[in-house]
C-alpha cells in the first residue's frame, strides 16, 4: 500500500465521523452526509498521487466538503424555484394508488411502460448504468462494482438518485 493511500484511509478513519457531524448540521439527512463523504474520498482517491504535496490532509478534504455543501444547497435552492420536490417510492406508490391506476391494466401498464423507458433514457448515464445492470441484468452492487471498477456505495448513490429521478418522471406521467 502506498504512502498516499495510508495517509487518505488515516485521515478517513480518523476524520469520518466529524465531516459527517458537519454535514448533518449542515441540513444534510444521514443519507445524503454519507453519500458527499463516500463520494469525496472517492473523489480523492482518484486523485492519490497529489496526496503526497498536500500538507493537511484533513484540511483539504474539509474544503472538498465545504464546495460540496455549497452546490448541494445550490441545488436545493433551484428545485426548490422550479416547484420541483423529492417523491419517495412508497409515495409513488401511494399516488398511482390514489389516482386509481391499476397496473395491472393492459392500456395503463403498455402506457407506463413507455413512461418508464422514457424516463430511464432521459437518466444521467451513471445512474442509468445501475439501474439497467440491476433491472435488466439481474446484477447486485458488488457484481457491477467488480465489473465497472466503482465503489459500492457510489453505485447505491446513484441508484437512490435514480429511483428520485424516476418517480419524479412518473408522477409527471400521472399528472398529464
Amino acid at each position: 500500500m502506498t504512502e498516499e493511500r495510508q495517509r487518505l484511509e488515516g485521515a478517513y478513519s480518523s476524520e469520518k465521523g466529524r465531516f459527517l457531524s458537519r454535514l448533518r448540521a449542515a441540513g444534510r439527512s444521514l443519507e445524503e452526509a454519507e453519500d458527499i463523504v463516500h463520494d469525496v474520498y472517492a473523489e480523492v482517491m482518484e486523485r492519490l498521487p497529489l496526496v503526497g504535496g498536500i500538507v493537511n490532509l484533513p484540511a483539504w478534504i474539509n474544503a472538498l466538503f465545504t464546495r460540496r455543501v455549497i452546490d448541494a444547497w445550490r441545488r436545493d435552492r433551484a428545485r426548490a424555484r422550479s416547484g420541483e420536490t423529492s417523491v419517495s417510492e412508497e409515495t409513488l406508490r401511494e399516488i398511482v394508488d390514489r389516482v386509481g391506476v391499476d397496473p395491472a391494466d393492459a392500456c395503463v401498464r403498455d402506457s407506463l411502460v413507455d413512461a418508464l423507458n422514457t424516463a430511464i433514457s432521459a437518466l444521467p448515464g451513471p445512474q442509468r448504468a445501475v439501474i439497467e445492470a440491476q433491472v435488466f441484468g439481474n446484477m447486485t452492487f458488488r457484481e457491477i462494482a467488480e465489473s465497472t471498477g466503482e465503489n459500492v456505495d457510489t453505485l447505491t448513490a446513484r441508484k437512490r438518485y435514480a429511483v428520485a429521478n424516476l418517480a419524479r418522471a412518473l408522477r409527471h406521467w400521472i399528472e398529464d
